[in-house]
């Protein structure tokens, strides 16, 4: 008995160390999935880029490749007050586009959440989400102007339009994902509607949070860039007109490589991030990991 009693003891720790150990190497093969990702995605956009100007044989005076952006950002004399006026605008359009982001997926993710809740709330509300996805924001902007004014409201409202829609489908989609036996456990045991999202419903959802999240990211730029243009002038949104009419080529290409670049770079770091989390959680689609 006393062999018996040391042996399994050993047994359950190596046990935990084997699958810590196949979690690890689960977790590194998603990270180095993503990250082989993020470099194919790059490259397939500098060919695109290149292959574009280059069928289109547009005029090297308006359009600027690769190598004109890198001159303009690091070897030409005013590289340097380039690198600062285009950073100085980069910043308030991502600290915009965090204020979209943020309002857009508070708001969906509180929305899928009622619906979720009740029924009646998502059919009384989901077309008035399917109308401020459907009307284009151009057309609205006149009015959110005048009943929010051309301040940080506007880049909120105007953000959030753009990140609400289809971060709240997806979410909303998640929730309702959940396992129906999950669910029928949670209501013999004496649980309420309220426990089952908490328990079932919320984690279940994680793979559409995740999916809702990527797509706000690119989306709350694009808003902010809007909100921009079209309310308070500042950032890269702002600066974009104005360097058309003082053609300025190539601070408007740099202007535009790096808020793309950044775009994609938060992308594919959510991308990382959810790889990784659903990886650990035992989440993830991939069936090898």
């Amino acid at each position: 008995m006393a062999v018996s009693t040391t042996t399994q003891p050993n047994a359950a720790a190596i046990l935990r160390k084997e699958v810590r150990a196949e979690s690890m190497r689960s977790v590194l093969r998603a990270l180095g999935t993503s990250v082989v990702t993020f470099l194919v995605t790059i490259v397939t956009v500098l060919v695109l880029w290149v292959g574009v100007l280059w069928a289109l044989d547009i005029s090297p005076y308006i359009a600027k490749g690769p190598a004109d952006v890198w001159n303009f950002l690091f070897t030409v004399p005013d590289a340097t007050a380039n690198r600062a006026e285009v950073g100085d605008n980069l910043a308030v359009t991502l600290g915009d586009a965090l204020i979209g982001f943020a309002a857009g997926l508070a708001v969906a993710l509180l929305g899928a959440i009622v619906f979720q809740l009740s029924k009646g709330v998502e059919h009384a509300l989901m077309p008035v989400a399917m109308l401020l996805r459907s009307v284009p924001l151009i057309a609205m902007a006149p009015v959110i102007i005048m009943i929010f004014g051309r301040d940080y409201w506007t880049v909120a409202v105007m953000g959030g339009i753009v990140v609400l829609f289809p971060a709240l489908v997806s979410i909303a989609f998640g929730l309702k994902s959940a396992s129906p036996q999950m669910n029928d456990v949670i209501t013999v045991y004496g649980g309420t509607s309220v426990t089952a999202l908490r328990k079932v419903a919320l984690p279940s959802s994680l793979p559409s949070f995740f999916a809702a999240v990527r797509i706000s990211v690119p989306g709350a730029i694009t808003g902010a860039l809007l909100a921009e243009w079209l309310a308070t002038g500042e950032g890269i949104g702002g600066s974009v007109g104005g360097y058309i009419t003082q053609a300025q080529f190539s601070a408007l290409w740099a202007s535009v490589v790096v808020v793309t670049a950044v775009s994609l770079v938060l992308y594919n770091v959510v991308q990382i991030v959810e790889n990784v989390v659903l990886t650990r959680m035992g989440m993830h689609p991939d069936k090898r990991v």
